[in-house]
């Protein structure tokens, strides 16, 4: 092919590439399903967090402005401070969040989006999208596991959808 091409300017040419982690998942369930999984609080608390981990709530209200706080304790007894804010709630398809520790100061916090595309065979596709505040912190959580432990997480909230859908029936 000769000739030249002129190129338009990319949606994506701002969009910090460098900073984001993201993770997907194919859940065999409805999104409203899969959606009220994230924002019914016993629910919630039921599933989040990696394999072997246990969660401790102090708080939890999840409406746009709601708080959830919350530890997380990895099976050798190191307690994770978590505070989530949930910043926008849009049924049944989106879910902002902004997620850190305990701290109001916390340099690291992130911004994590999570959408839910229903596929016409009636499963869900989960995307779960962290922006991280520089490069440098999403290379730590890297180097710490968050792949793996947000994939860990992920597989129980189809195994608890599943559970769910089951007693359904």
């Amino acid at each position: 092919m000769t000739g030249s091409f002129t190129s338009t300017p990319s949606a994506w040419a701002d969009w910090p590439l460098d900073r984001e982690i993201v993770l997907t998942r194919l859940i065999e369930a409805p999104r409203d399903i899969v959606f009220a999984a994230w924002t019914a609080p016993a629910r919630i608390q039921s599933w989040f967090g990696p394999e072997g981990f246990t969660l401790t709530t102090k708080e939890i209200d999840i409406r746009p402005g709601g708080i959830w706080r919350f530890d997380m304790i990895a099976p050798d007894g190191t307690v994770f401070p978590n505070r989530m804010v949930f910043l926008r709630l849009e049924e049944p398809s989106l879910i902002e969040i902004e997620h850190g520790t305990g701290r109001d100061d916390d340099p690291a916090k992130f911004r994590m989006l999570v959408t839910f595309d229903e596929q016409s065979n009636g499963k869900t596709v989960l995307t779960l999208r962290q922006m991280h505040p520089s490069r440098e912190i999403r290379a730590e959580k890297l180097g710490f596991g968050a792949v793996e432990y947000g994939l860990q997480t992920l597989a129980k909230l189809a195994t608890h959808v599943d559970a769910h859908m089951a007693s359904a029936i």
